[in-house]
């Protein structure tokens, strides 16, 4: 009963779903419906078929993709509301942003060099700028994450400790010696510091005994605004050389002198060669910087450097030579922040592995901190910008400048008749002396492409390629390499010059004697 009771409401429903078309039978005899194979079938029916094969995570699907398609729909529409309202060439929008765009657009169209040939800049731009917004923001996020795990060192301000001269300006120049004293010297090494450094990094882990026995006085300094020196406004690398000429005469040596550059410190080493030449005698220079915008450079070689620094790195190149003030959110967050942490994050650097091993050194690492609390002393953000734009802008000079050249000249207006009768005047110009580069072929801060470049518009520079060498690993604490510089520079050691005996010349009673 129950299964008749069920066909037949099945068949009531039927009926009330078919609407009634007005057609009439006549009565005959009721068709006959085969309910069992019906029966058969609807016992085979299993309900949790049907949940399964539409679960809910395939309805949350379905339904995230229904509303990407009317979002797509929605953001054409919108676009072709926007084209046809807005964007046309009538608009009062267009008409006011006409000129200002084609005016930054004219500036920031040297930027499309740095693009690949077959990228659209009005497609590529956009990318770059998202992308760097979510790389910024990564990075925010994990030097957050980061301050949270390690143990945080606060920053210590030290006693004052450095000898000054007074420059012809006023100002006060901090320095400090190493090695022999002046009346014994026989070679005079100044060593400006690099960015984040002060006058006591020099020469890190230098030995007396080694200095004394070459006759070498080494000689550092703190850049102006930097550790105990005054600041300097409007500093440029003009007086960055004067300052280190008249470091020179104040501390008594009128001869010529040997420089030493590290890293960002040999732009002021470069600049001593340009500037003041004649009392320059040569220059060392290890893993040594340039202008990452060095005119002279192709854009082959300039895509080989700029390829191998992080985007961080690049972003403050960006900001030091386009706009400089925003670099001040950036260093008071890190190292004006008055808490220690790895250079390389500071600086946005990435290392190699040998350097890697290195400053996790203890020793290393509390001789780096010492240094950067000497260099932050005066607590003041202006140095440091400062010395940041001086890295990027022109520096006055090209360092094929300073390859020696033969330049002659002829006087009067008969110059060519002259010249059949008398040699022409010609002059030496560039700097004379040696220039031994030292690079670090595992260096990832300044990359040896750099030195590559250098050897290129420079041919007279000794290079030193050292396999397997970072760009700390080769200076920082090693004695053995501390000997291979000096020996290349001076030769054979020679010792501290001898202290001239005074001749007394004064008769006494019986034969006269000198002394």
């Amino acid at each position: 009963m129950s299964e008749v009771r069920g066909s037949n409401s099945w068949r009531d429903e039927l009926a009330s779903l078919v609407s009634d078309s007005g057609i009439r039978y006549a009565a005959a005899d009721p068709i006959e419906v085969p309910t069992a194979s019906f029966d058969a079938q609807a016992s085979d029916f299993d309900p949790g078929e049907l949940e399964q094969s539409e679960s809910f995570k395939d309805q949350i699907k379905g339904f995230a993709i229904a509303w990407g398609e009317i979002l797509v729909d929605l953001g054409r529409g919108c676009k072709d509301i926007v084209e046809q309202n807005i964007l046309t060439e009538d608009s009062y929008i267009v008409r006011k942003l006409r000129k200002p765009c084609a005016k930054a657009s004219a500036k920031l169209r040297y930027l499309n060099e740095f693009l690949p040939e077959d990228r659209d800049p009005a497609h590529a731009w956009p990318v770059i700028f998202f992308v760097s917004i979510l790389a910024l923001t990564a990075m925010n996020f994990s030097t957050e994450h980061d301050s949270l795990v390690r143990s945080v060192k606060k920053v210590q301000i030290h006693p004052p400790s450095a000898s000054h001269v007074l420059l012809p300006d006023g100002r006060r120049l901090a320095y400090h010696e190493q090695g022999v004293p002046a009346e014994r010297t026989r070679f005079l090494l100044i060593a400006p510091h690099s960015f984040l450094s002060s006058r006591l990094a020099g020469i890190p882990g230098i030995k007396i005994s080694l200095l004394e026995e070459f006759g070498i006085r080494l000689v550092t300094y703190d850049l102006p605004g930097f550790g105990e020196s005054d600041p300097h406004p409007g500093r440029d690398l003009n007086s960055s050389a004067l300052d280190m000429l008249y470091l020179a005469n104040g501390i008594g040596f009128d001869d010529k002198f040997w420089v030493l550059g590290h890293s960002s410190g040999a732009m002021h080493a470069w600049a001593s060669l340009r500037y003041i030449p004649d009392r320059v005698a040569g220059a060392a220079m290890v893993a040594p910087i340039i202008n990452p915008y060095e005119p002279g450079m192709t854009k082959e070689e300039r895509k080989k450097i700029w390829e191998l620094w992080v985007l961080r790195r690049k972003v403050m190149y960006f900001l030091a030579r386009r706009f400089p003030k925003f670099l001040s959110s950036f260093y008071r967050r890190s190292f004006l922040s008055g808490k220690h942490d790895r250079i390389d994050r500071w600086l946005s650097l990435s290392l190699g592995k040998k350097d890697e091993i290195l400053i996790e050194d203890p020793k290393i690492e509390e001789y780096m901190q010492r240094d950067v609390e000497e260099s932050i002393r005066q607590g003041s953000i202006k140095p440091f910008m400062e010395e940041a734009v001086l890295q990027v802008s022109d520096w006055g000079f090209s360092l094929a400048d300073l390859q020696v050249q033969k330049q002659c000249q002829q006087r009067g207006f008969l110059r060519l008749f002259r010249s059949m009768y008398s040699e022409a005047e010609c002059v030496l110009t560039g700097f004379l002396g040696q220039i031994h580069i030292w690079q670090g072929m595992g260096d990832m801060i300044v990359p040896p492409t750099v030195t590559d470049y250098i050897a290129r518009v420079l041919p007279g520079a000794y290079v030193h390629k050292l396999p397997n060498e970072g760009h700390f690993s080769y200076l920082y604490f090693c004695d053995e390499c501390h000997r291979q510089i000096f020996a290349t520079l001076f030769g054979s050691p020679q010792g501290p010059v001898e202290k001239k005996v005074a001749t007394d010349t004064t008769p006494s009673e019986g034969n006269s004697e000198e002394i």
